[in-house]
């Protein structure tokens, strides 16, 4: 049994026992329990309930694992050509590692 969850903006395809890293959670301490409930879509063994827009009464259980994790540094470079101008910039997004415990359809 799997959902497609809305978290922060973002789907995510989850299940019980999986890792997911959402966009950073404000409020959410180390061993915190989150509910979401803006599931899209659930697919019990086969039988799939698409919501409009949500499922009703489906809700997926997270346990905050890690409150900050830093991603992949992404490089942003700029440059004009023939004019001397080069820029390098360097980004690490700050995630929160959740643990799903339990979901609900």
């Amino acid at each position: 049994m799997y959902v497609v969850v809305e978290i922060n903006g973002q789907q995510f395809k989850a299940e019980q026992g999986k890792r997911l890293f959402v966009h950073h959670i404000q409020n959410a301490e180390n061993g915190a329990v989150v509910e979401f409930d803006k599931v899209l879509l659930v697919d019990n063994n086969g039988e799939v309930k698409v919501g409009a827009p949500v499922v009703e009464g489906a809700k997926v259980v997270c346990e905050v694992r890690s409150h900050l994790v830093k991603g992949e540094k992404v490089l942003v470079f700029h440059k004009k050509r023939r004019k001397g101008y080069r820029k390098l910039n360097g980004h690490r997004q700050q995630f929160t590692e959740v643990v799903v415990k339990e979901v609900v359809a």
